[in-house]
């Protein structure tokens, strides 16, 4: 479906600065709290000092909505990044949590994979937008969209790893299947680098034993890949979006909050940790 031949990494000239840790956060299924992940892990790890970028590369626009950037306020976009109009930095756009920068998306990336499809390297564009600046920033996270086209193949190609929120329902296993194979296709075409950080549990509700059960059926299939903080089904945290806030400046002390903020601690633990290979 796409071109097959490897990048080369390149490092921005004069950059002195540890490049940041890119991150996709994907799912080919949609409703599994991937953007919400996206916007509250980000967050999360802003909270603690770390300096992110939240990549909105799903045509919907949710992520960039749920940070605070309104429509009418996406005069550069990530589009424009994988059109090679605009640069990573003059697309960027502030948010009101410090620390905490977003590339927002507009509908115009709904066209994007028939506007890339005779241009070159067309599953390297994000990559190669990443690549060529001295990022300021200590994680970017790529909101990809729920699906495997052009725009979740840029996420995986510019991504070192990959984190997978999963809804603790019954198909979660089969879907996640799919994933890993995916995963595994662009890592022998297009990036070889590409890992599978871990799978965080989402929309976890304490009443429903099914909700137990799929948690417990995912630890024993992944073992340590499967993040220990569970996000649980929240209110605060639905509500959130409708306000232009994560949930995490909507209302810090509800239970999806402070699990966010466990999943942040959680990730910087096993970023400092060995990585197996």
């Amino acid at each position: 479906m796409f071109e097959a031949t490897h990048p080369t990494d390149r490092q921005p000239d004069g950059n002195t600065q540890a490049p940041p840790r890119i991150i996709a956060i994907a799912n080919q299924k949609g409703g599994v709290g991937k953007t919400t992940t996206a916007i509250n892990l980000g967050t999360g790890l802003a909270a603690v000092g770390r300096r992110v970028l939240v990549i909105d590369l799903d045509p919907q626009g949710n992520a960039s909505t749920g940070l605070g950037v309104d429509r009418g306020n996406r005069k550069v976009s990530s589009y424009d990044i994988l059109m090679g109009q605009a640069t990573v930095a003059e697309a960027q756009v502030a948010t009101a949590i410090p620390g905490l920068s977003v590339v927002p998306s507009t509908v115009d990336l709904t066209g994007a994979e028939l506007e890339l499809i005779d241009v070159p390297r067309r599953a390297y564009r994000l990559r190669d937008a990443l690549a060529d600046e001295a990022l300021a920033f200590d994680f970017v996270l790529i909101d990809s969209p729920p699906s495997l086209n052009l725009l979740t193949v840029n996420a995986l190609v510019a991504a070192r790893s990959v984190v997978v929120p999963l809804q603790c329902e019954f198909f979660a296993l089969e879907g996640l299947s799919l994933l890993f194979k995916t995963v595994e296709r662009i890592r022998r075409s297009f990036n070889p680098e590409l890992e599978i950080q871990g799978v965080v549990l989402t929309m976890f509700d304490r009443r429903n034993n099914l909700s137990d059960q799929v948690a417990q059926d995912v630890r024993g299939y992944l073992g340590d890949k499967v993040y220990e903080t569970i996000i649980p089904r929240n209110v605060r945290v639905s509500e959130a979006p409708s306000h232009g806030k994560p949930a995490l400046l909507y209302d810090h002390k509800c239970a999806g909050s402070l699990a966010y903020m466990r999943l942040a601690s959680e990730m910087l633990r096993r970023e400092r940790l060995p990585r197996a290979a």
